[in-house]
């Protein structure tokens, strides 16, 4: 009868091993991706001008008005490099980038490059090269820089951030603590995440070990392509706590595209602040679900107020996408071209009304709204 028992048991338990696939699938092979790609991403060396009024007492360093990252003015994130105590000038910093063409246009972070004096890429392979700024986008946090060689460089390509998945395999590749090119491994632990850090907050988090240095640096899915640019991490100690984030490649192409092409940004503008749908709004307007965009306010002779959008209205419609949200929003009209006539599907007391809005430029426009808006920058298209 123990015979008996003791077989019963281990048929079971073979059972649980083979019929279950995570029991019976091995770890990702990350050797290949490693060998392919690593070559594509550089060390970034900045050399800038301490002043007096900036940080001599090795805390974290104080980000500049209008970035989305003025949250890391709080203790509990850390950029990826700190300012050391500085007694002389000039100032030193590293952080990563990765090459996007053969002919040399590199993406990093904006806070790792600004306000620098010289900036050094090197490559994998040790050789040195000046780096010239073709355009920064602190409202993002992103930079193109370029270098020239003789040669065609290794570069990687941007892949749909929009087709990841929570619990998908991640390796990040940068230059932690300016130790050179670091493979690191993970998985994608959140999609969209907000933090509060800005208008296009909808990063994709990771607990791919991530430290400072590595701001800058490629998130690659196991295609081997760019889903991300590592940004910034969350920790109490400065070091990798499993929680990273990283812009997804969907918000980047725009930007660097506008970049490469323009030297500068050049968002869409609707000319409001809005403000998200919550369940108790929703029931209060009588609405099906909490969803849209609530017009808070709208900017005198902006896009919007041309078009005769009304504070109040729910905008639940853009360019014949559905809107869920205000960041959603936000971001569909910040990657509409300028002058583009659009069709916006909104509610009005009850009912839906379309119309028609010639998009705006953002850029020479944010400051176009009452003191009271002023403090909720990410609140404002």
């Amino acid at each position: 009868m123990i015979k008996l028992t003791l077989k019963y048991i281990a048929i079971s338990f073979l059972s649980v091993i083979f019929l279950n696939p995570l029991a019976n699938s091995s770890l990702p092979d990350f050797t290949f991706l490693a060998e392919e790609y690593s070559s594509s991403v550089v060390n970034v060396s900045v050399v800038r001008k301490q002043k007096e009024k900036e940080n001599q007492s090795g805390q974290m360093r104080q980000s500049p008005p209008g970035s989305p990252f003025d949250f890391f003015n709080d203790e509990r994130f850390r950029d990826f490099f700190r300012n050391q105590p500085q007694k002389r000038m000039p100032q030193r910093t590293a952080g990563s980038g990765f090459i996007i063409s053969d002919d040399g246009f590199i993406v990093t972070n904006n806070h790792v490059v600004e306000e620098a004096e010289t900036i050094k890429i090197t490559l994998s392979n040790d050789e040195v090269y000046d780096a010239e700024v073709i355009g920064l986008d602190p409202r993002m946090d992103l930079a193109l820089l370029k270098i020239n060689s003789e040669e065609d460089l290794p570069y990687v390509s941007f892949g749909d951030s929009e087709n990841s998945k929570v619990g998908e395999w991640v390796v990040a590749i940068g230059n932690p603590f300016g130790l050179g090119g670091t493979v690191t491994a993970g998985i994608i632990s959140a999609l969209g995440r907000n933090i509060g850090s800005g208008p296009y907050d909808h990063f994709i988090q990771t607990d791919a070990p991530i430290n400072k240095g590595n701001s800058g640096g490629p998130l690659f899915n196991m295609d081997g392509e760019v889903i991300g640019v590592n940004t910034m991490i969350y920790s109490q100690t400065g070091g990798s706590v499993g929680i990273g984030f990283s812009i997804p490649s969907d918000l980047v192409k725009p930007v660097i595209d506008q970049l490469k092409k323009y030297g500068e940004t050049r968002r869409g503008w609707l000319g409001v602040m809005i403000q998200n749908v919550t369940e108790e709004l929703a029931k209060d307007m009588d609405l099906d679900e909490a969803k849209g965009a609530l017009v808070q306010q709208v900017v005198k002779d902006g896009p919007a107020d041309k078009a005769g959008i009304e504070e109040g209205d729910v905008i639940i419609g853009f360019n014949k996408e559905e809107i869920n949200d205000m960041r959603d929003l936000t971001t569909k009209v910040a990657n509409t071209d300028i002058g583009k006539k659009i069709k916006i599907k909104l509610i009005r007391f009850g009912k839906e009304v379309e119309l028609k809005v010639k998009i705006g430029r953002l850029e020479g426009n944010e400051n176009k709204v009452n003191e009271e808006a002023s403090n909720n920058i990410d609140k404002i298209l």
